[in-house]
C-alpha cells in the first residue's frame, strides 16, 4: 500500500517522473527522467574510480558536511550514517522537487521512500545511495531530510557540481 501510494504521490508531483514497478532500476543505456534527474542519474555501484563521500545525519537536524562537491561525470557512494536517536533520511534532487516532496511527506508521514535518489536509515544504523553527476550546476538545496519537521528545521545541503 506504501508503495502504491508513493508512485501516486510521486506522479502528481513529478509529471516526467518514469513510473516503475518496485525494485525496477534503470539499464546503462536507459534515459533516467525520474527525482533528481537534473543533477544526473543511478550511479553503477562497480564503476571505476567511484568516489566516497561520508555524511551524517544528527538529531540537530543537520547533515555534516552540508555541502557536497562532484565533478560532471564522477560517480559519488555516499555512506550515510545516523547518529541521531531518530530516523533521518538523505534525499538528492532539485530546490522544487524537495520542498513539494516534503509538502507530500507532511500529508504522508508513513511514506517510504524507495528510489535510487533517496536513502533512509534508522538511528544508529548506515546506508548507501549511489549517483553519478552527468550534469554541471548549483543547488542551494540539492539534499534534504524529508521526514516531517526536519526539512523544515534546516535539514538540507548544497550540492555543486562542476
Amino acid at each position: 500500500m506504501r508503495m502504491k501510494l508513493f508512485v501516486l504521490c510521486s506522479a502528481l508531483l513529478w509529471p516526467g517522473a518514469a513510473i516503475a514497478d518496485e525494485g525496477h532500476r534503470h539499464g546503462a543505456r536507459e534515459k533516467y527522467d525520474g527525482h533528481a534527474a537534473a543533477m544526473g542519474e543511478p550511479g553503477d555501484p562497480k564503476a571505476r574510480g567511484i568516489r566516497t563521500i561520508e555524511i551524517a545525519m544528527n538529531d540537530r537536524m543537520r547533515f555534516q558536511p552540508a555541502v557536497v562537491t562532484a565533478k560532471r561525470g564522477e560517480t559519488v557512494r555516499f555512506v550515510v550514517k545516523n547518529t541521531g536517536d531518530q530516523k533521518h533520511e538523505l534525499v538528492l534532487g532539485t530546490p522544487k522537487e524537495l520542498i513539494e516532496h516534503a509538502k507530500v511527506m507532511e500529508k504522508f508521514p508513513e511514506m517510504e521512500h524507495d528510489d535510487p535518489n533517496a536513502v533512509s536509515v534508522e538511528p544508529g544504523k548506515t546506508g548507501t545511495l549511489v549517483w553519478k553527476f552527468t550534469k554541471a550546476g548549483e543547488w542551494d538545496i540539492g539534499f534534504g531530510c524529508l521526514i516531517p519537521g526536519h526539512f523544515d528545521a534546516g535539514m538540507k545541503g548544497r550540492i555543486v557540481v562542476r
